[in-house]
């Protein structure tokens, strides 16, 4: 996919997704979208809206700074970068969906205490995710450039195929090693995914680590190092917060790196 690389902005969102997501947009050839959600008067996520500004103008007003610092941001990372940016009008999870549909990678901040337009980051991931729309970035902790790619892997499922592909291109992309975890449940499907895989990325060099817990000393000792976490999202219906499997979850709140969530069907960036 071609589209450009979308980033949540918010008043506190952390500027290293910002950072995150020219580097992605530079390295893919694409243009970097900034994207402001501002909740309608009526959301409860925004109590206290005057009634002199029934229709967000005054907010989409005062979101012009935290959009020109993002830019400033992202500007350091690719001075020559297409960059566009608006404000939109909505619950932020809906309005990066609607975003996400044209593009080739959806970033989020991951700090526990970010907020983008006044949503936690894992309700806005969630809403993502569960859309199925493209790949979501999810930034937290480091953010180096070095080290390998962590696959959390739950075998030949449609899940853990676009897991799979994401995490082999992404690795042949850093020039990078790709770590696989998988856990009991790998089996025979998951080893011919993985070998298939290798024979489309003959330079990628894969190294197996079986995974015994799910617990955070597990997971976090699992990743470390890494410079990206890569999970699968099931195929489900409905807005959920429970983004993955139980080692997928438990990377994504607890390791100490970006993790990116594949859906179904959104490998073909």
């Amino acid at each position: 996919m071609n589209g450009p690389v979308v980033v949540g902005v918010g008043a506190s969102s952390s500027l290293a997704a910002v950072e995150t997501a020219a580097w992605e947009a530079e390295r893919r050839g694409v243009g970097l979208r900034l994207a402001h959600a501002v909740a309608w008067p009526s959301d409860p996520v925004a109590p206290g809206v005057p009634p002199w500004d029934p229709d967000g103008a005054g907010l989409r007003a005062s979101a012009g700074g935290a959009l020109a610092e993002a830019e400033r941001h992202a500007r350091r990372v690719s001075p020559r970068l297409p960059i566009t940016s608006e404000v939109l009008v909505g619950e932020p999870g809906t309005v990066l969906e609607s975003q996400s549909r044209a593009a080739s990678l959806t970033v989020v901040g991951g700090r526990r205490q970010g907020r983008f337009g006044g949503l936690p980051f894992g309700s806005v991931a969630g809403r993502l995710t569960a859309q199925g729309r493209c790949p979501v970035l999810v930034v937290r902790g480091r953010t180096g450039r070095s080290g390998p790619v962590v696959l959390a892997s739950d075998g030949a499922s449609p899940a853990g195929r676009a897991a799979a592909e994401f995490a082999f291109a992404e690795a042949a992309r850093r020039t990078a090693e790709l770590v696989v975890l998988h856990t009991r449940g790998h089996g025979r499907d998951g080893a011919a995914l993985v070998a298939e895989l290798r024979r489309t990325y003959p330079d990628v060099v894969v190294r197996h680590r079986r995974i015994r817990g799910r617990n955070r000393p597990v997971v976090v000792g699992a990743s470390a190092g890494a410079q990206l976490a890569v999970v699968g999202v099931p195929t489900h219906t409905g807005l959920t917060d429970t983004l993955t499997g139980s080692l997928g979850r438990a990377l994504l709140h607890h390791a100490p790196c970006t993790v990116a969530v594949v859906p179904p069907g959104a490998t073909k960036h």
